[in-house]
């Protein structure tokens, strides 16, 4: 059976993925819960990227209500397929906000955008881990809009960076940058036209059409332009196509650099060892020596109640999930401050998210800050290198350019509140 909605609850003894429950059950009207909605691809872009996404997001609620939640109250994490498009999210939502939803997470650019205004209307948290509009760093004008992560413009920022400190210099260098022809894949072009301003090199930048499975002509082109650099812009199947097209086409793997979303999975199409050197911006430790990975295992996954296959606990796309819901969770606990443990409204939640100070997860993020003014948290993270079993740590966490960056947001941001868009 195609199952097109799930509901997660994770609730001390059980966990459970529900195919036709439209949303929580009336058994748990009257329990302690904090509603989430989680409206995101499982099928057309992202598919496999969303999989370990949500595998690590839903085994680090079981571990929080395994736990006896967070003082008492359980997450519910209603899940719903949107095949990437913005019209089931529009529709996911709707339904969410009927059923008291207080959080949506749509990991997904295009997604996340048709929400917007919806979210700022309604002031139900929209949380755009990794994706979205790097605008909504301004909490002064996207105040129910929370990346709380390094935005498209950070990880470009800290990108350039590390090839600036390998070089020494980029001044009049060229690096080429392939990206998807969607919003997601155009977000950093700005960033990248004024870092390449600043910093004196030759920006190339080209596009394929989605989902990526076809982009030879593009690496023709690239090829002749011969780069000193190639960064890539994708999820999902593009991202793999982009590497396999770069290595066919003589580009060494130690030059090439991706946004966050790169994982063991992809490598493994590509080719373990093929791709042995390939670099990626990591905003959350990667394997299973994180000690919130290592609970998990013990407390979640070797007694059975994991959202998915043991072999996935620990990839970087599993990782990220874990690192959105530990976010999430800590802003649950921070409301439950704000309210003296009575509630869990979508008002507290935001309060709650944007009052975060120093988290990491146990370790497996860089410290996250939040404020009324800045929902990145200081759009920090760290490049990781591909050895052709692991992604290895190749800097500390670190900033970059975040003037540039924060111009950036404040001048997009306030064309957002002029026009809307």
């Amino acid at each position: 059976m195609t199952v097109d909605r799930r509901q997660f609850v994770a609730a001390g003894a059980a966990t459970a993925l529900i195919g036709t429950l439209p949303f929580a059950p009336q058994a748990h009207a009257q329990e302690k819960v904090v509603k989430f909605g989680m409206a995101q691809d499982f099928t057309v872009v992202y598919t496999f990227v969303t999989a370990e996404y949500s595998q690590g997001q839903r085994d680090y609620f079981s571990l929080v209500n395994e736990r006896g939640g967070v003082n008492g109250w359980k997450i519910v994490a209603d899940i719903v397929d949107t095949g990437n498009a913005p019209q089931r999210g529009i529709e996911a939502y709707e339904r969410f906000k009927r059923n008291g939803v207080v959080l949506i997470d749509p990991l997904s650019t295009p997604v996340s955008r048709a929400l917007v205004t919806r979210a700022l209307q309604d002031k139900i948290n929209l949380v755009t881990t990794f994706s979205g509009r790097s605008d909504a760093g301004d909490g002064t004008v996207f105040p129910y809009v929370l990346p709380l992560s390094a935005s498209y413009w950070s990880q470009a920022a800290i990108l350039i960076e590390y090839m600036a400190r390998q070089d020494k210099d980029l001044k009049g260098k060229k690096i080429a940058f392939v990206h998807i022809d969607t919003p997601f894949g155009r977000e950093p072009l700005p960033l990248l036209q004024a870092l390449a301003k600043r910093r004196g090199f030759e920006l190339l930048p080209y596009s394929y059409a989605p989902p990526g499975n076809e982009q030879s002509a593009v690496w023709t082109q690239l090829r002749r332009a011969k780069p000193d650099w190639t960064l890539i812009w994708g999820g999902g199947v593009g991202q793999t196509v982009s590497v396999k097209e770069a290595l066919r086409n003589g580009i060494a793997p130690d030059r090439i650099a991706s946004v966050v979303w790169l994982s063991e999975s992809d490598m493994k199409v590509v080719g373990p060892d093929q791709a042995k050197g390939v670099l990626k911006y990591e905003g959350a430790a990667a394997g299973r020596e994180p000690k919130v990975i290592q609970d998990i295992l013990r407390e979640v996954v070797h007694k059975g109640k994991g959202a998915g296959a043991k072999e996935l606990v620990g990839t970087a796309y599993y990782n990220i999930g874990v690192m959105a819901g530990a976010v999430m969770v800590e802003g649950v606990r921070r409301a439950l401050e704000i309210t003296k443990g009575t509630a869990v409204t979508a008002e507290a939640l935001n309060e709650g998210l944007r009052s975060i100070k120093n988290f990491t997860a146990d370790g497996l993020i860089p410290p996250l800050t939040t404020s009324k003014i800045d929902h990145q948290g200081g759009g920090m993270g760290r490049i990781a290198q591909w050895d052709g079993t692991r992604w290895v740590p190749k800097s500390d966490w670190l900033a970059s350019d975040q003037d540039a960056v924060w111009e950036l947001i404040r001048a997009s941001s306030a064309e957002f509140k002029k026009t809307g868009t």
